[in-house]
C-alpha cells in the first residue's frame, strides 16, 4: 500500500493575531507544546506560512495560512509490528479508540515485547501505509476489558494527556464486586500508594497521592453487585483499591481480593463509556462498550 501523506493542520491567521509570532500562534492558538514545536520546527516542511518554509520568530498577518506537520518523523519504533486482533470503534488521522478485551496487554515491555495492543496497532498503522508511532493517552490493566484512545502523533497525544482528570476527558466503568457497597451512592476518597514490599500491588495510605473514584450501585443479586465507577484521578489500580478498601473488592481481583476461577478469570473491570474532546478540531465525542460476555454471566 502506498503511504499516506502526512498528517497536517492548517490555520487562517485571524485579525486579531495581526503581528503575532509563528510561536505564538501555534502555541496559544493551536495549543501547541513547546516540546512538539521545538521537534517539527527544524523540519524542511515543518512550518509553511502560504506554502514557505518560516521559523518560528516570523510575524504573522491576517489571512495568512499556517500550515503545520503533525505526523511522527519517521514510523521506526524499538517494539515490532505484530498482526493481531483489533476491535476499532473510531479512527481518524489524529487518534484511534479500540475496545480491548480482557487478557491482552497494552503496551509493550518486558515479558511481552511482541503481544500486545500496541504491537497490534502499529501492524494496523502500517498496513495502512500510515506514518504513526505509539503516542498513549491512558492505560488499562491487563485483566481489565473495554475502550481505550490512543494518540497518533505527539501533538494529540499532548492534548488528550492535559484533559485527563478534566471536565473534557470522561471514563466510565462497569465492575462486579463481592457484596453491596453502602450508601449505594458515593465518593471514595483515599490516598493510594506502593505496597512497600511490591513493585505491582499498591494500598491505600496516609502519605500516598490524593486518589478519587465516584461510584453507584446499579443492581445487586447472589452477593455480587453491578457498580458505576468513575475516575477523578487516574492513580494504578485505582478502582481495584478502592473497592478493597471499602470491603467490596472486585469479583475475580487476585490481588486485592480472592481468585475465584470459577467466578471469573479476572478481576470483573469493564471501561464501558469514554468521552473526549477531539484535540484537533475540538468536537466532543463519545463511545461506549456493552458489558462482556463473563460479566454478564454473572448477573
Amino acid at each position: 500500500m502506498e503511504p499516506m501523506p502526512p498528517r497536517r493542520v492548517q490555520l487562517v491567521v485571524r485579525p486579531e493575531w495581526a503581528g503575532m509570532r509563528v510561536s505564538s500562534v501555534l502555541r496559544y492558538k493551536l495549543g501547541m507544546s513547546g516540546t512538539v514545536l521545538r521537534r517539527i520546527k527544524w523540519q524542511e516542511d515543518g512550518i509553511l506560512l502560504d506554502g514557505c518554509r518560516v521559523h518560528t520568530n516570523v510575524t504573522v498577518q491576517p489571512g495568512q495560512v499556517l500550515d503545520v506537520l503533525l505526523s511522527d518523523l519517521t514510523a521506526e519504533q524499538p517494539f515490532p509490528a505484530t498482526e493481531g486482533p483489533l476491535h476499532i470503534v473510531y479512527e481518524d488521522r489524529d487518534i484511534i479508540v479500540v475496545d480491548k478485551p480482557a487478557g491482552l496487554v497494552v503496551h509493550p515491555g518486558p515479558g511481552h515485547y511482541g503481544d500486545t495492543l500496541g504491537n497490534f496497532l502499529l501492524w494496523h498503522y502500517a498496513q495502512q501505509g500510515e506514518r504513526a508511532k505509539l503516542h498513549p493517552v491512558h492505560r488499562l490493566d491487563k485483566g481489565t476489558s473495554g475502550l481505550i484512545v490512543t494518540a497518533k502523533h505527539p501533538f494529540a497525544q499532548d492534548r488528550l494527556r492535559l484533559q485527563l482528570h478534566t471536565g473534557d476527558f470522561s471514563r466510565r466503568y462497569l465492575a462486579l464486586c463481592l457484596g453491596t457497597p453502602e450508601p449505594a451512592e458515593g465518593v471514595i476518597d483515599l490516598p493510594i500508594g506502593r505496597c512497600e514490599d511490591s513493585i505491582i500491588q499498591r494500598q491505600v495510605r496516609p502519605d500516598g497521592d490524593a486518589a478519587r473514584t465516584g461510584y453507584r450501585v446499579l443492581r445487586s443479586s447472589r452477593g455480587l453487585s453491578l457498580v458505576r465507577l468513575e475516575l477523578e484521578t487516574g492513580r494504578t489500580h485505582q478502582i481495584r483499591v478502592h473497592m478493597a478498601a471499602i470491603g467490596h473488592p472486585l469479583a475475580g481481583d487476585f490481588l486485592y481480593g480472592a481468585e475465584n476461577h470459577g467466578l471469573i478469570d479476572r478481576p470483573a473491570l469493564h471501561s464501558a463509556e469514554l468521552a473526549l474532546k477531539h484535540p484537533v478540531t475540538g468536537e466532543y465525542l463519545t463511545w461506549t462498550s456493552p458489558l462482556p460476555e463473563d460479566m454478564q454471566r454473572l448477573l
